[in-house]
């Protein structure tokens, strides 16, 4: 199935494991200008790097599906609060967005077309079958272009005020050799907003995950991932389902 603001792959099934990548195309619609140099589109501040294609493998696999986003984040940023102005983003990690530079109507326009339809969608695709586990799947550029630090970490866990999954998945990370964050590179009490709507408000067990995007920027790496984090989110639904 697919939407101008979603794209759902795979069957979801009664207990299985939904993946949802808010971050997961770099699509501009036509009619779109954002104003930006078109290699932008290839970096972080446009899509996360990787989860499309690790999210549509695991889709594969029997009791998985995949939920993404169908547009760039520059174009309409679902893992945001409807009322902030980074819902529709000015600048990104240095990088002026002037097409984005709406008045009221335009704005409100951007969030009738994407925004909405796609938190709708994927709110009924939850109630329509409700998975064991949700896992959300994002990535993170190994340095922003704004600071001089280095991010480490293999993988990121991330959640705000829910952390059962969290705390199962953390140790199975670690056993795999990884060097694991937990809230980091930063935390999901911060940044979990779409979580946080469709998981902690109804107390559904969800996984937030962040990968290097060096490590799944090819499709050994993508392949690699979409193995562990299968395996790994089965053992997280089974664990907290006891």
């Amino acid at each position: 199935m697919e939407h101008d603001a979603f794209r759902l792959i795979g069957t979801p099934r009664f207990g299985g494991i939904l993946v949802v990548s808010d971050h997961a195309s770099n699509r501009v619609p036509a009619d779109i200008d954002l104003g930006i140099a078109l290699e932008i589109l290839t970096q972080h501040v446009a899509i996360d790097i990787g989860v499309g294609p690790i999210g549509a493998a695991m889709a594969q696999r029997p009791g998985v599906a995949a939920f993404q986003g169908n547009v760039s984040r520059l174009v309409c940023d679902f893992n945001r609060d409807e009322h902030l102005p980074t819902v529709v983003p000015i600048a990104s990690d240095g990088h002026a967005v002037p097409g984005n530079a709406l008045d009221h109507a335009g704005h409100e326009a951007r969030l009738a077309r994407f925004f909405r339809p796609y938190h709708d969608a994927l709110a009924a695709t939850i109630e329509a079958a409700p998975p064991a586990l949700i896992l959300s799947l994002h990535s993170f550029t190994p340095r922003l272009a704004t600071s001089e630090h280095p991010r480490p970490w293999h993988v990121g866990v991330l959640y705000n005020e829910d952390e059962r999954a969290a705390r199962v998945a953390i140790p199975l990370l670690e056993a795999e050799g990884l060097i694991v964050g937990d809230q980091q590179p930063y935390s999901g009490k911060l940044l979990n907003a779409t979580m946080n709507r469709h998981a902690e408000a109804d107390g559904r067990p969800y996984l937030g995950i962040e990968i290097r995007q060096d490590l799944i920027g090819h499709a050994e790496g993508q392949a690699e991932w979409a193995e562990r984090l299968w395996r790994i989110a089965n053992r997280v639904a089974i664990a907290i389902d006891e």
